[in-house]
């Protein structure tokens, strides 16, 4: 008969790797932290590449593509963010949400990682642009300081808007920090507060200010203000079709009361 016990060297190799194991919870908890990392780390770059390119009309951008593959490339970059921004918000977009992320965790990272492909998107079309290099007009003296004021106050409304609709949300916080938390995700109530007690799609209206109040203006510029506007006016749609199915009569009750993007001048007489 052969021994078939350990040997007091494997027990001791085992008992040393037992106390090295890490604690249940650790592996979630750093995936969970990687992921807000390079969440909020993409976020905070493709804001700043959106305000910086388009405060110069999108004449300054890191793209050096020559003519015509600078217009093909450019043209691409403008569709690829509301074609795939949309399609992911769709229910086989979900599915898709579902696979880019570990098995295990990949349902509670699905808004987590939405908006690292968001943000994704926009830093490459804001920091790829190749811009023509023609300027049709520069604000300068007064007319520069008032523009510059509402482009402010426009990004202020898209922050507003934002925060109003779910920051936690917006900014992909939710996915991470209830994966750290261990706990199913909680999306906020249907928004009826703050900007959208004035209109339907504060965040689409305030986005497109952004497009329309800059300081310089170029054919770049003019081409990406005219698309994203068109997007932003007709993409909600889509957004109010699942509000509809998902909210029921509180929805419709919401969507009679409240204008879709224009305020409305006078309240209406009960």
């Amino acid at each position: 008969m052969h021994n078939t016990s350990p040997s007091p060297f494997r027990r001791l190799l085992t008992l040393a790797l037992g106390t090295l194991r890490p604690p249940p919870g650790r592996k979630r908890i750093t995936i969970a932290l990687l992921y807000g990392f390079i969440c909020h780390l993409i976020f905070a770059a493709a804001v700043i590449a959106m305000i910086t390119a388009m405060f110069f009309g999108m004449s300054e951008s890191l793209g050096r593509l020559p003519a015509p593959w600078s217009y093909l490339a450019n043209a691409l970059l403008i569709a690829q963010f509301p074609l795939m921004h949309s399609a992911l918000l769709s229910a086989r977009g979900s599915v898709i949400l579902r696979k880019l992320g570990p098995a295990a965790y990949s349902g509670t990272l699905s808004t987590t990682t939405y908006a690292i492909i968001a943000s994704i998107q926009l830093l490459l079309l804001f920091a790829l642009w190749t811009p023509s290099g023609i300027i049709w007009w520069q604000a300068e003296g007064a007319a520069f300081f008032i523009i510059c004021i509402l482009y402010a106050v426009s990004w202020a409304l898209l922050i507003k808007a934002s925060y109003d609709a779910g920051a936690e949300v917006q900014s992909g916080a939710l996915g991470w920090m209830s994966l750290a938390q261990n706990i199913k995700p909680v999306f906020p109530d249907m928004p009826t507060t703050g900007l959208f007690r004035l209109i339907r799609q504060p965040i689409y209206v305030a986005f497109a200010l952004t497009l329309w109040t800059v300081p310089v203006w170029t054919p770049d510029q003019l081409a990406l203000a005219t698309t994203l506007t068109a997007y932003c006016l007709l993409a909600p749609r889509l957004k109010e079709r699942r509000f509809a199915k998902r909210y029921g009569d509180r929805f419709s009750a919401y969507q009679k009361a409240v204008p879709y993007a224009l305020p409305a001048l006078r309240r209406r007489q009960k």
